[in-house]
């Protein structure tokens, strides 16, 4: 095979991790720890005499790891004191962005450059529940066969979102919120740090406590926050909660909490309503928020069949379509599809008829789930069929005229009694809703007129 690295990349020397991100990069960035020592919080996982922090300080990583935590505990903070303290070629990625093809070439390249200089590569993977389990699988070779470290990072259950096979190749870490105090000390290195604000600006006691408190145990919100503080209060003042309430990101999204569950009800309820601009608007408050695209594209599955249902037939065609352009381009394009969905959704008539007739079912088989089943209805395949009259009196319905022979299809003793489904007027049902009126007059009732 071709070998695809730069000369410069074949080196005996690893190439050295930058000491601090450009002046012109987010307070966030700049404010990236180095080394260990610097890393505010997590001193369950890389506190003095914990094993990753031995391995480190000997500047080694002897497994893949797998960071999982909330927004803002360090994830991306971690991968880069690990690339400072090994001695290892990093290659950042998003799985928002990558594909199978660009983690094969690195892959392969980290396979080229061990052999030919005996370094290791280390692979920052962000976002890695993005990835399908196809495009997961493709790392297992790499890590399997140690031609690359990886490091991935997720905000999501690993255990819901990636392969086992994967995971069984991973040390998973566990990154917990920072606390308050992790904080308050991040805080005010940022404010007197020289990459960080250089102490250009001071603050309120009472202001501190406001970022710490609406920061919520995210420290890039903390430290995104405070810089848009800074760079609109202009008098030399110390800064104040006033000043700190106008800076914080009124939109902020919590996939763990309250709000979650809040926008989503919302958006569902809009699409409920034939609202489209409503639900185009939720929509997008959670794709801007960092919301799992495909939680919201299980949930217009579901809605679908719940709420639109036999209304229009192209409802549920179009949502798992939608499902499946996601898991095949991704975001963003996929926010076309996405979007296409929920309009569809919003616009259609509405109707619950199957909502109502799954639950009238599931009673109705609580209840009567041990009918015996008629003999016209059996199998008649086996040898001994003809012998217990399984199959016997059947009417194949292509036999019969427009395909429908009357015949019922019940346990005996529900055959006048039972009545799962009520078909709407709504859309196409209203339409399905005459026609069972004319296969079954005694148990359905004309539509109304229109």
């Amino acid at each position: 095979m071709t070998n695809s690295l730069p000369l410069d990349d074949l080196d005996d020397e690893p190439t050295p991790v930058r000491s601090s991100a450009s002046s012109s990069a987010p307070l966030a960035a700049r404010m990236r720890p180095e080394t260990p020592a610097e890393l505010v919080g997590q001193s369950d996982v890389l506190g003095p005499g914990t094993p990753l922090r031995l391995a480190l300080d000997d500047g080694v990583l002897p497994t893949s790891l797998l960071l999982w935590g909330p927004p803002g505990t360090g994830k991306t903070s971690i991968a880069h004191v690990i690339a400072s303290c090994v001695k290892a070629q990093r290659v950042d990625m998003s799985a928002v962005t990558a594909g199978v093809k660009d983690v094969r070439r690195v892959i392969e390249e980290g396979r080229t450059r061990l052999d030919l200089t005996g370094r290791r590569t280390l692979l920052f993977l962000d976002e890695i529940h993005r990835f399908t389990k196809a495009q997961q699988d493709a790392l297992l070779p790499g890590v399997e066969a140690g031609w690359v470290l990886l490091v991935g990072a997720t905000t999501e259950n690993p255990f819901f979102e990636l392969n086992d096979a994967l995971l069984s190749r991973c040390r998973l870490v566990r990154l917990e919120a920072l606390d308050d105090d992790d904080l308050l000390a991040l805080l005010d290195r940022a404010v007197s740090a020289p990459k960080g604000l250089d102490g250009r600006v001071s603050l309120t006691d009472e202001a501190k406590a406001h970022l710490v408190h609406l920061a919520a145990g995210d420290a890039r919100m903390l430290l995104t926050t405070l810089e848009v503080a800074a760079a609109a209060h202009r008098d030399g003042t110390p800064l104040d909660v006033k000043a700190v309430d106008v800076a914080q990101r009124r939109f902020r999204y919590d996939k763990a909490g309250d709000q979650h569950y809040d926008i989503v009800s919302a958006f569902i309820k809009s699409m409920r309503g034939s609202d489209p601009d409503a639900a185009l608007y939720w929509l997008f408050r959670m794709l801007e928020g960092g919301e799992d695209p495909r939680f919201i594209a299980r949930r217009m599955v579901i809605f679908a069949s719940e709420d639109v249902g036999m209304a229009d037939r192209l409802a549920l065609p179009t949502a798992t379509a939608a499902f499946d352009a996601l898991e095949k381009v991704g975001l963003p394009e996929a926010e076309f599809a996405l979007a296409h969905c929920a309009l569809t959704l919003a616009t259609a008539p509405k109707s619950n008829s199957v909502t109502t007739a799954i639950g009238r079912a599931k009673d109705a088989v609580r209840r009567h789930g041990d009918e015996p089943i008629p003999a016209h209805l059996r199998d008649a395949h086996h040898k001994s069929a003809a012998q217990i009259g399984s199959g016997k009196g059947y009417v194949y319905p292509h036999d019969a005229p427009g395909a429908f022979s009357g015949q019922r299809h019940l346990p005996d003793a529900l055959v006048d009694r039972l009545r799962l489904y009520e078909p709407t007027s709504h859309g196409h049902e209203g339409g399905l809703a005459a026609r069972l009126h004319a296969w079954w007059p005694d148990r359905y009732a004309a539509p109304p007129a229109p």
